[in-house]
């Protein structure tokens, strides 16, 4: 699966209409198995393919939707590129179940579990890596809940749980993600940032940083998500260095030149 001999980088692959970046660009089989082969050329250890975006105030997925859109390409890219790694990002077990059916290997759950009280028997049943990152609430109502205690210590508490759980239904492979932009302040991003490497020195499981191009880059710089790629590589950069195992990029290339440049 995934060594971690150096950090990897995951390829963002989003095939739905809603995404805030890319949203409609390959939304057709051949576009998305064309983005697919650019990704895996410039570097991606790893595809993480979405069919709903779960960007704040975004509405709720739908599985029977989810996985008409993701069956065809993930098939599609198993039959191409048959030893890609693929990740499906989803919050809903059926659609993750379905995926894994189709040729999927990894399961991305921005919920952390809490969308679906079923997505922790599924993962335990599938017996598949489970990415789990920390949120707040649903796309719709997270960024409404935005008050913490203590940022680290209250993602601290939330991993701990949810780990405890996993591991008693016999889950074996478990990453973590912050979700940096999820239930979070401007402020409160760059705090965790800080502060990430109390994160990564608490826990065993690999850290996994999403930030590419989002709203605390693009917001902070005031410029839009198109021109944030060179503020993604900095956090990147400083994600690295606090020990971050994964990056989830929309551009893999210069997130595999910083990786080679920093473990040179």
């Amino acid at each position: 699966m995934v060594s971690f001999d150096r950090p990897a980088v995951m390829g963002i692959l989003n095939i739905g209409s809603d995404s805030f970046y890319d949203g409609g660009r390959y939304s057709s089989l051949d576009k998305a198995l064309s983005h697919a082969e650019r990704l895996l050329s410039d570097g991606a250890d790893i595809l993480d393919i979405g069919a709903t975006s779960s960007k704040p105030g975004n509405r709720l997925a739908n599985a029977n939707d989810e996985i008409s859109r993701l069956s065809p390409v993930i098939k599609g890219i198993r039959s191409r590129f048959p030893d890609s790694i693929i990740s499906v990002d989803t919050y809903l077990s059926q659609t993750a179940a379905a995926s894994i059916d189709s040729g999927a290997d990894i399961i991305n759950d921005i919920s952390g579990g809490l969308l679906d009280n079923q997505m922790f028997s599924t993962v335990a049943r599938l017996q598949v890596p489970y990415i789990m990152m920390h949120t707040t609430g649903r796309p719709d109502e997270m960024q409404l809940k935005c008050e913490y205690d203590d940022i680290i210590q209250d993602l601290s508490l939330f991993f701990s749980s949810r780990l405890d759980q996993l591991y008693r239904l016999g889950v074996k492979d478990v990453w973590i993600d912050p979700g940096f932009g999820f239930g979070k302040t401007l402020e409160q991003n760059y705090e965790l940032l800080d502060r990430l490497d109390e994160l990564t020195s608490a826990f065993r499981e690999p850290l996994l940083v999403g930030v590419s191009r989002k709203s605390m880059i693009y917001r902070k710089l005031d410029i839009t998500p198109q021109d944030a790629l060179n503020g993604t590589t900095v956090i990147n950069t400083k994600a690295l260095m606090r020990g971050a195992r994964i990056l989830r990029v929309h551009d893999p290339k210069p997130a595999l030149e910083t990786i080679k440049i920093l473990t040179q």
